[in-house]
Formats: C-alpha cells, structure tokens, sequence
C-alpha cells in the first residue's frame, strides 16, 4: 500500500498543469489577465515556437479559446459571407465553418469582435450586427437575432466593435435603438430584460464589464456621451455620468475598487476616475480627477488592472506602455529614444494581455512582439521577436494551455510561449 501511494503521487507530480481556457473577450474574467504559470521568461533569437499559422480577411477580430478549440470571426471576401470558424488549437487545421451570406466592403477593415463560448453554443456578432449562436460541436446555426430590425440598432460607423459578455445562463450585448442593454437566454435567445434607452443611445465600440459595486451586481459600459452602471438582475439604469468620446467609444470602463470606476477613450477625449456610491436617496457618479490626451488615454484598448496600477499603451504618447497610479500620476513609461527606433520602445494602437507576471504586448505598427515584466517600479523587457507584419497589428491576444494567439491583418499564428 505504501508502496503504491508513493507511486501514485509520483505521478501525480509529473503531470503537466492544466492551462485555462480564454472562452471570451479579454478572458474568462474579463481582466485580460490569464491565471497560467510556468511561461517562458525568454525566448531564442527567432521569437518562441511559431506552431502553426492560418490566413485570414483583413481585420482585428481576436479569438476566443475553449476546450482545445479557437474560436475565430472572420469573413470570406471571395463569397462574400461571414464566418464563424472553429480551428483545433493543436494543429490549426479547421474543425468547422459556419457561414452565411453578407456583403461587408472594407471600411478600416472588415472583422474586429471576438466570439463568445458557452457550454454548448459560440455567441458571434457580425460586422453588421446579427447576432448568431452555433453549436460548438456541430457548427450548425441554433438561433440568431437581427439587431437591426428587432431592435433599431445603427450599426456603429467602422462596422460592430463590440464583444458579448457571458454571464451565467445569460449572453448580454448593449444594442443601443430600443433598448441600452440586453440580456438573452443562452439557450434560447429569449430576451430576459432589456434596459431603458430614453436618450436613444447608439451601439458603441465598447463592450459590457461586469462588476459588483456596494454590494449590487452591474454592467458597465461607455456610450459615446456617458458612462453607465445597468443592474444585472434586471437591466435597471442605476447611475451614469457625463463622459464625452470623441469620434469613437472603444475601451470598456473599469472597477478599480472601492466604488472607484476608470474610463478612458481615444483621441481627446482623456481619461476620468469616477466614484461611484449608493445612498438611502440613490446612487451617484462624482468624478474624482481626469487626465487630459496628453497625459494619459487609450484609443483601442482596455488597461490591465494589476498591483492597484493601471498598464495600457496611450495613443498621445507616441504608443509608449505606461504604468499609471490610481491616482492618476504616470509612475512610469517605456522609453523613447530620439532618433533610435530600435532603442525605442512604442506599441502604436497593439494589444496586449498579462500572464504569470508578463505582459505580452504587440507593436501596433510593426507586428514585434515583447515580453516585459510586470511591475510598478519600471520598464523591464525580458525578450522581443518580430513575428507578425504590421500595419495595424490591433487585434486583442488570447492565451490557453501554454499557447498564445496573435494577428495581423492577414494571418493569424499560434506561439509556445508556456514549457
């Protein structure tokens, strides 16, 4: 028996740890950080292992990962059809398509939102906000919604951007028209509750962040002229505050702690901390401080929340990572180096994610990918390759198992960056 016991934990030990699935939009927990350990802290000269590569239509869309499987919205710009593809993360060689046929011209490119993968169903907005659920064993079609027609959506100028949130048995999208938000039965596409939209918001770029602020559950989500927290229970509009996007609304809001709600935009629109409470006469938004362009914003994407800082690459610095306080002081930010591109170190509007204490982020313009060291002290890069061709290398990265997703508008690549 003693024997055996030995044995079976022996074994047990020499298991490989199980990674995590990145089943939608900025992860499972929609932080963009990813709970795996044991990466690569370096990589040889040519950049980690690239494990396989697949070519697809000109965009930003970003994938999603689940159960072995990427998930992928993409378009077929021969027939004109928008697809859904499933593709095994092991080998990158296509499990299914769902395809339907839809005539999108390019407009600062066709594809830019992620699937989101339930139990049993991939959740896809298309670039002109249909909304289709798929088997994900199957990939035939089980429901869908034309956003348009039920309910008076506009579609956002550059296509739909934004990316379905899970929740539960539930799937919600901010539709704008009719209703600010809406939450759907997975399984059926029934509506559960729609929120108010008096002020007849339009769909953003934006998506939903789901948070629980004294002690009341809520999506956040930025219009083009205000932040709003909607209850989830029952899409009631609980508070809002003015905050003006400028040209385009595009980074999720987010829960800092303490009630304390961040929002940034691109362009001029800067950057607000609010405080967001409830009282026996309601609730409130009261801004605490904002920053201008110049100091800090982010145009594409949503900053990482970590170590009570905010990281994320601002648009009117020249593309530089920066680490910001909760205060709203810029602790540090990658260097530039007049007259150095090389010594320099700019990500234009490239996404990024956190892992295992590492940031890997993309350089928007030329498709480098770096790998720095997440701290509140200063810029660390442990390793760099050039992998993907830019320009607007912009879509959002996806990480499971040891293996990291990244595009260009092109093609799409598969890296070991885990042991």
């Amino acid at each position: 028996m003693t024997k055996f016991f030995i044995f079976l934990i022996s074994g047990l030990v020499t298991l490989p740890l199980l990674g995590t699935d990145w089943p939608q939009f900025r992860g499972p927990s929609r932080d963009n950080i990813s709970t795996e350990n044991g990466l690569l802290r370096s990589w040889p000269a040519g950049g980690p292992k690239v494990l396989w590569k697949t070519s697809v239509a000109q965009g930003y869309a970003g994938a999603a990962i689940k159960g072995g499987r990427v998930y992928l919205n993409d378009y077929n710009e021969t027939k004109k059809e928008h697809l859904v593809r499933a593709i095994s993360l092991a080998d990158g060689k296509d499990v299914w398509q769902w395809s339907y046929p839809v005539e999108i011209r390019p407009n600062h490119a066709i594809t830019r939102t992620v699937p989101a993968v339930g139990q049993n169903l991939v959740f896809s907005l298309d670039p002109k906000c249909r909304f289709h659920a798929i088997d994900i064993k199957t990939g035939k079609l089980v429901w869908q919604k034309n956003l348009v027609q039920e309910y008076k959506t506009t579609i956002p100028q550059w296509y739909a951007g934004q990316n379905p949130l899970l929740d539960g048995d539930r799937v919600i999208l901010a539709t704008g028209g009719d209703a600010l938000i809406v939450a759907f039965d997975q399984a059926t596409g029934n509506e559960i509750w729609r929120s108010q939209n008096p002020a007849k918001d339009l769909m953003s770029h934006a998506s939903l962040m789901p948070t629980t602020i004294a002690g009341v559950k809520q999506y956040l989500y930025l219009t083009m002229n205000k932040v709003v927290g909607v209850a989830a229970a029952d899409g009631q509009l609980l508070w809002s505050s003015p905050f003006i996007a400028k040209m385009a609304a595009v980074p999720t809001p987010i829960h800092v702690g303490n009630g304390r709600v961040f929002v940034t935009s691109g362009y001029e629109a800067g950057s607000t901390m609010y405080q967001v409470q409830k009282a026996a006469s309601g609730w409130s938004a009261q801004k605490v401080y904002s920053l201008t362009s110049a100091q800090f914003n982010s145009e594409t994407h949503t900053p990482i929340l970590y170590q009570n800082h905010l990281f994320g690459v601002g648009s009117k610095t020249r593309g530089r990572f920066a680490c910001l306080g909760l205060d709203g002081k810029v602790v540090w930010q990658s260097p530039v180096v007049s007259g150095d591109a090389e010594a320099s170190k700019t990500f234009d509007l490239g996404g990024y994610l956190l892992a295992d204490g590492m940031f890997f982020i993309l350089d928007g313009r030329t498709g480098k990918l770096r790998l720095v060291e997440a701290n509140t002290r200063e810029y660390k890069e442990l390793a760099s390759a050039q992998l993907l061709e830019g320009e607007e290398v912009w879509a959002p990265l996806a990480l499971s198992n040891g293996k990291l997703i990244i595009r260009d508008l092109n093609k799409m690549i598969c890296l070991q960056v885990g042991r």
